[in-house]
């Protein structure tokens, strides 16, 4: 080094007799820069005309020192612990926060009371302690019952805990000696899989497992637990090594499932899952698989086709998420509850059905709880399986293996298979009616409303509070996924606060009104929200004929008090007569008169109350529509062919004639009353009726639903017309 430096002193004096001392300092600063790429000046020189003086000045920039991957000194006598400096797995600065899962609400009231207690305690200085110790008892009760009695979705969350111990804090608890190996050989190392020898009992033996993050940080370099191609590849690495060395292997599985991002699909991530399954049912050495979280699909089979597999009692192995499962089935993730049991997920099911060989215990309260002794459980469970696997040759180890994987499943032999098997499966979209349920839907609503004999209907009030929640909810999925929903409660939180100023109520509207205008054309792209606008589309249907049928009811009342009582019970006489027409009966010549003039008072009264008379439905056979006056003039036919028919029969021909010639001598005279009474006696009597009865009550209530329907179109009750 002196050496150098004497050399490199001699070339620049050399330099400087010859080109001078302003030039060399021009030289060596440019020169520098280039070197390093320093942007500021690092050598300043200075000299004078005659070139007698000459100085020089260096910035060095001194480097990071790093500790990894090696440190300045290693300790070539370690005993024991593991090599930080070949893993980025460090402490954490800060204790994880305290994460309380929604069932375990309940035991967190019980936790508030037992730190006011004690609070209350050290300010008093007061004796609680036997109020503390009956709490405290009956927090450890609750704790107990509620981790007892854990259904698939709950132990689903468990396995998913953020503080729940990963697969290298397990490693740094069971091994004496641990170091972290690196690197699929291909130039990527996937920090999602971790690999590594460690040493159990004064045994090597070789972990694989798929790592989480303990913190958001973590989780994102970690990519949570969810490995690419390289990876698996990383896996199968060691895999191979530990099956060159001897080295039983002993695998954790932790993973939501293999990254299925566009890159990992283009680098092979099938094939690599694919080349791992094959490869580890070859291995000759002792294989044991512990799932310490949650294990989804072939991400986790993987590196879990071993000779014993045991599960952590809280933990889950499925080949699709609870939520990924009835978003197919049910088409929507609301239905992970139902999801999870159906699919069997937990570690107690998976041995009932002899996929999984063991169940590790848990502390209550969960793995996160103490995980040094959940740890430690898993090493006395490790270590079993590993004394009972040794003791097995080559040949056995790789029967075992294959035997284990061919017992999983039932077979059925000598049963008829079904060729096609339909599935109870619910309707593509939920939401989503067809246009023939929309329309029916309607109808019926529409059919309730006219015909309700009350302002107010409980039955289509209940209708319609449905069809508006399924408006809300539609609604509210909507604004989600047009990413308008941040947008909406922020409004809602800024209406909350607003003041009675009159400027922030003109701000608020301008948003809320740029919100909706937001909302309204995203929603008007064609083919988008088809559910939502048909159920719009209704509610609007709906709330206009809820809005004339009250606007109806209001007139009518008012009309009815406006009527005079007279009028009243004239009319009440017309409507008798004419059910007593439809009966048979003849219609009173007065009574017509006195209709025709309780129409002309009625008249009166509606212009009285400034309502003007557009039109008057009239029940008439010409109002009907073609299809319904055809099959009148048919039925009419009909009855008069069949009366014809009976006047034979009876011999009515001759008595007929006879009230002929009686009315045209006096048709008020007692003779022609007699003599239609024997009449319509006679043709009651050999008439059989009951299906021209039935005819005609068809008939009627065509013409009534006609005439029904006209009114509905041609009769208005807006701005004083009726």
């Amino acid at each position: 080094m002196t050496r150098q430096l004497h050399e490199t002193t001699t070339n620049i004096f050399f330099l400087i007799n010859i080109l001078g001392s302003y030039e060399v300092s021009e030289l060596l600063n440019s020169s520098f820069r280039r070197a390093v790429w320093y942007p500021s000046k690092v050598l300043k020189g200075s000299g004078n005309e005659n070139g007698r003086r000459f100085s020089v000045v260096a910035k060095i920039k001194k480097g990071k020192k790093h500790d990894y991957p090696w440190p300045d000194n290693i300790d070539p006598d370690i005993k024991d612990g593991y090599l930080t400096y070949l893993s980025h797995f460090k402490p954490l600065d800060e204790k994880p926060k305290p994460v309380t899962l929604p069932f375990e609400k309940p035991l967190v009231d019980l936790e508030k009371k037992i730190i006011e207690v004690c609070r209350m305690a050290d300010e008093t200085g007061l004796d609680f302690t036997d109020q503390i110790g009956s709490l405290e008892n009956k927090y450890q009760q609750a704790l107990k019952d509620l981790y007892t009695h854990l259904t698939p979705i709950q132990r689903l969350s468990i396995a998913r805990h953020p503080n729940r111990p990963t697969a290298l804090d397990h490693i740094l608890n069971i091994t004496e000696k641990w170091v972290e190996l690196h690197g699929d050989r291909a130039g990527y190392d996937d920090p999602a899989m971790v690999t590594g020898i460690g040493t159990m009992d004064g045994k090597s033996y070789m972990f694989i497992g798929q790592q989480k993050g303990r913190n958001t940080k973590e989780n994102i370099f970690r990519n949570f637990a969810m490995p690419t191609p390289h990876g698996y590849r990383k896996a199968l690495r060691m895999m191979k090594y530990a099956d060159h060395h001897g080295l039983p292997i002993i695998t954790f599985v932790d993973t939501p499932g293999a990254y299925a991002d566009l890159k990992s699909e283009e680098l092979g991530q099938g094939e690599a899952i694919a080349h791992n399954l094959r490869t580890m049912f070859g291995l000759k050495v002792p294989i044991v698989t512990v799932v310490v979280g949650e294990g989804g699909s072939g991400g986790a089979l993987a590196i879990a086709c071993p000779n014993k597999l045991l599960m952590l009692e809280n933990s889950v192995l499925y080949v699709a998420s609870p939520e990924a499962c009835a978003a197919i089935l049910w088409k929507s993730s609301q239905a992970a509850a139902k999801a999870a049991e159906k699919l069997r997920i937990t570690a107690q099911e998976h041995f009932k059905r002899k996929i999984a060989d063991g169940i590790i215990p848990e502390p209550l309260g969960g793995a996160h709880a103490d995980p040094v002794w959940t740890s430690q459980q898993i090493r006395l469970a490790i270590t079993e399986a590993m004394d009972e696997l040794t003791k097995m040759d080559m040949e056995e180890l790789l029967r075992h293996r294959m035997l284990k994987f061919r017992s999983i499943g039932g077979f059925q032999e000598g049963k008829p298979v079904e060729p096609e098997r339909k599935r109870n499966m619910k309707p593509s979209d939920a939401s989503m009616l067809n246009a023939a349920d929309i329309d029916s839907d309607l109808e019926k609503l529409k059919k309730n409303i006219l015909e309700a004999k009350v302002p107010s209907d409980p039955i289509t009030e209940q209708a319609i509070e449905k069809l508006k929640q399924d408006v809300d909810k539609e609604v509210t999925r909507a604004f989600i996924s047009m990413g308008l929903q941040e947008k909406l409660e922020s409004l809602k939180l800024e209406l909350s606060r607003a003041t009675d100023n009159q400027t922030v109520k003109r701000n608020l509207k301008v948003k809320a009104d740029k919100l909706m205008q937001e909302f309204k054309q995203n929603l008007s792209r064609p083919g988008a929200y088809l559910g939502l606008k048909q159920k719009l589309e209704k509610l609007r249907m709906v709330s206009r004929l809820i809005e004339l049928k009250e606007k109806g009811w209001k007139l009518k009342n008012e009309i009815n008090q406006r009527i005079p009582p007279e009028i009243k019970a004239k009319l009440e006489q017309l409507e008798k007569a004419q059910a007593n027409l439809s009966k048979g009966d003849l219609l009173d010549k007065d009574l017509v008169e006195e209709a025709i003039k309780a129409k002309k008072e009625l008249i009166e009264v509606l212009k009285s109350a400034n309502l003007e008379i557009v039109g008057v439905a009239k029940r008439n056979v010409a109002d009907a529509a073609p299809e319904l006056q055809e099959k009148i003039v048919s039925v009419k036919k009909e009855i008069d062919g069949e009366i014809e028919r009976v006047i034979d029969v009876a011999g009515l021909h001759g008595k007929i004639e006879e009230l002929k010639a009686e009315m045209a001598k006096d048709s008020s005279s007692p003779k022609v009353e007699q003599l239609q009474t024997e009449i319509r006696e006679g043709i009651r009597a050999a008439l059989d009726d009951t299906a021209l009865k039935q005819k005609v009550e068809n008939l009627r209530r065509e013409f009534a639903s006609s005439l029904q329907a006209d009114i509905d179109d041609k009769v208005t009750a807006e701005n004083g017309r009726w």
